[in-house]
């Protein structure tokens, strides 16, 4: 296989990228130490950088969003009540939701502030100017937790699969005794145990321009292997190309070709009409 004209063309893409928030920090640059002047403008600056590019490459009908999930205990598809005996609930505010608006409805739109239905969250990436120890527990504690308010069923009732969790950032702590993809992955071992899902273990975790941490899919999911990357000067392509790959394996994946109804709407169990008016008779269904 060759493939160079690609990896080059993300090369280059990402190498811009990276240049950008550079010259983000020259222009407004910290009074000591690296990064721009004032943290939190830093912070959502990269966060905004990253939405950006993802909005370039993605289809269309994807749409690269911020703010909340919320999950209604109503019923899905044309009759499907396996959340009937759950309660309304909803995320803590996320930074980037890969959203398929085209085929499923929005509670609430802002800008690109939303609050959407579980069923249409294609991806859901943590953005962290710089990854430190704790964000790691934090931010994958609050991605697990999140990736089963996505747990959802197409109309016969099969699990579709769930969104891609990523944390991204431009730079990370480094600690002196132990390697920043040993630590990490020690971090990972202490978050998860046997009752989670395959889908709600974190599919990335990197700082683009240094390292990339990847979860493999096994043949049999009993099991997650994840796969550490150390980028050479000429593989800054390899975090956005995974973080791009796992986005769009989700919303390819064949169980959710077929569009189920989220759940969207409700109305009082023990409501009836005031009048029946009479039918109409039709030829036929549809």
């Amino acid at each position: 296989m060759d493939g160079q004209r690609v990896q080059q063309y993300w090369s280059n893409e990402m190498k811009v990228m990276l240049e950008t928030y550079k010259q983000f920090e020259i222009l407004i640059p910290a009074k000591k130490g690296k990064g721009a002047a004032h943290r939190g403008e830093d912070g959502r600056y990269v966060e905004t950088l990253i939405r950006e590019y993802l909005k370039r490459y993605l289809p269309k009908e994807l749409e690269v969003l911020t703010g909340f999930i919320m999950r209604p205990a109503v019923k899905t598809g044309l009759n499907n009540k396996v959340r009937k005996s759950e309660k309304d609930s909803n995320s803590t505010q996320l930074d980037i939701l890969i959203y398929n608006s085209a085929r499923y409805p929005v509670f609430q739109r802002f800008g690109d502030s939303v609050i959407v239905p579980p069923e249409g969250v294609i991806g859901i990436v943590s953005v962290k100017k710089k990854l430190n120890e704790i964000d790691v527990k934090h931010e994958v504690t609050a991605l697990k937790n999140v990736s089963k308010l996505c747990r959802c069923y197409n109309d016969a009732e099969e699990a579709i699969r769930g969104p891609f969790l990523a944390l991204v950032s431009m730079d990370s702590f480094e600690k002196k005794r132990e390697s920043t993809e040993t630590w990490i992955y020690n971090e990972l071992k202490g978050i998860y145990t046997k009752e989670d899902y395959f889908d709600d273990l974190i599919g990335y975790i990197g700082s683009l321009n240094k390292w990339s941490i990847f979860k493999k899919r096994p043949r049999k999911e009993d099991k997650a292997e994840y796969l550490y990357f150390n980028h050479s000067e000429d593989e800054k392509h390899l975090g956005f190309q995974f973080l791009i790959t796992g986005i769009l394996s989700v919303y390819y994946d064949e169980s959710r070709n077929d569009v189920s109804r989220p759940g969207f709407t409700a109305f009082p169990s023990r409501r009836v009409c005031n009048k029946k008016l009479g039918d109409i008779e039709v030829s036929m269904l549809r």
